[in-house]
């Protein structure tokens, strides 16, 4: 899937992997962004030879896609993920790279205080999620959620489950279970990409997943599965269990528990309820 992002009004082209959820970004747009060369393709090739030379990794994560060019023929074009794009504008020498270059710091500054101070990761997560608009309420569910699943992973992990690809099998198998798609079909209905499933789900649809969670980890805890196979057994049960609190609940509303309403939604939905409010408020001042 590809598609064009704008920076300062000028076009950088990307496409988006949905196997390894990762966005890939033209290299040589970006470079034409920070650099304002006449030859990005030019200056691209001249500092992936210097960044070859240093031994940089950087150029062995650069990957070749076709994307369409200003021919609007399909050509063959370096790319590379969020990770490679921020270390190649580590090596550009340009006033416009230097703000990126600042944010890096910072956020790299603030990760290792977050490593020294745990508690720094909580209150930064709380601010995040209230300058995006979440209400009060659903930021306590959600940091609740964070606990539930944390929960869960070491109960897998005490059972004998490896971290990485087989958390995210028996993650599918809970969604599953619960709400009849996997993960990334339920990212798909709710037209979502990099972002956190969790982050874009409505109180009740988050309710019902930390059901499903919390649900597992008490079965896992009285079961003692051992191994992938058998966790994938207590993880359908888990996730059936929230299934039919689902199942109960839109029988009793006659409405859909899973919504196609993404964290946007949630947004506007509490600006217009502010904006609802202003104007009351101004009505009951005359």
């Amino acid at each position: 899937m590809d598609e064009i992002k704008l920076y300062e009004n000028k076009k950088i082209r990307s496409a988006w992997d949905n196997e390894k959820e990762e966005w890939y970004f033209s290299i040589v747009d970006v470079v034409g962004v920070l650099t304002d060369s006449n030859d990005s393709g030019a200056y691209w090739r001249k500092l992936k030879q210097r960044l070859k030379d240093e031994g940089s990794e950087v150029v062995t994560v650069c990957h070749g896609l076709k994307l369409k060019a200003a021919d609007g023929k399909m050509r063959l074009t370096d790319v590379a993920n969020m990770q490679g794009v921020f270390r190649i504008i580590q090596s550009i020498p340009s006033p416009k790279a230097e703000p990126f270059k600042m944010w890096l710091a910072e956020v790299g500054k603030e990760r290792i205080d977050e490593i020294i101070d745990p508690e720094l990761t909580i209150d930064r997560a709380l601010q995040t999620y209230l300058q995006k608009g979440y209400s009060r309420e659903w930021i306590n569910q959600r940091l609740q959620a964070i606990q539930v699943r944390k929960e869960l992973t070491d109960t897998w992990q005490d059972h004998g489950v490896q971290a990485g690809v087989e958390y995210a099998i028996l993650t599918n198998e809970i969604s599953k279970a619960w709400s009849g798609m996997t993960t990334r079909q339920y990212k798909d209905y709710k037209n979502l990409k990099k972002e956190n499933l969790r982050d874009n789900m409505s109180t009740l649809e988050l309710v019902l997943n930390m059901l499903a969670e919390a649900t597992t980890t008490e079965l896992t805890k009285t079961v003692h599965p051992q191994g992938l196979d058998e966790n994938k057994k207590v993880a359908e049960e888990g996730g059936a269990v929230a299934g039919n609190a689902r199942k109960d609940i839109e029988a009793r509303t006659g409405k859909p528990v899973i919504t196609q309403k993404n964290a946007v939604d949630f947004s506007k939905l509490i600006e217009d309820v502010v904006e609802k409010i202003d104007k009351e408020s101004e009505s009951e001042d005359c």
